[in-house]
């Protein structure tokens, strides 16, 4: 769905009534939430792309570490386009219910993309002598 700029296959995957939980990208509920949070970095940064690190499944739950990178050559949520490659962690975790995804959690290192692109300063480390 997202690196494949397959948005409109949101309906498979999340249920009408999805709840996606990310502070840093608060959205509306099901597949049109998430395709409205996917599509927004996608614009922003057209050759974005999330790798899959690590996969852990439980009975009803998904745990995803991942990482996604790019260039960002448009306008992201005010950020005028910095031209600036980012890598950036992340941790998904998806609430699976009748085969369809319900609620999701995305915990993202929003503080390390916003230092690449120059818009907050990076913290100086401190050294202990």
């Amino acid at each position: 769905m997202c690196n494949q700029r397959k948005l409109n296959i949101a309906g498979e995957l999340f249920s009408q009534d999805h709840i996606y939980h990310d502070p840093q990208a608060p959205t509306g509920p099901g597949p049109e939430g998430v395709k409205q949070v996917i599509s927004t970095y996608q614009t922003a940064i057209p050759n974005a792309h999330w790798e899959v690190l690590e996969t852990i499944v439980g009975d009803n739950l998904i745990v995803t570490r991942w990482q996604g990178s790019g260039t960002q050559t448009k306008e992201l949520n005010g950020i005028p386009p910095t031209g600036k490659s980012v890598k950036v962690d992340g941790i998904w975790i998806h609430r699976i219910k009748n085969g369809k995804i319900v609620e999701s959690y995305n915990a993202w290192d929003t503080l390390g993309m916003l230092q690449q692109l120059g818009v907050v300063p990076a913290m100086e480390q401190s050294v202990n002598a």
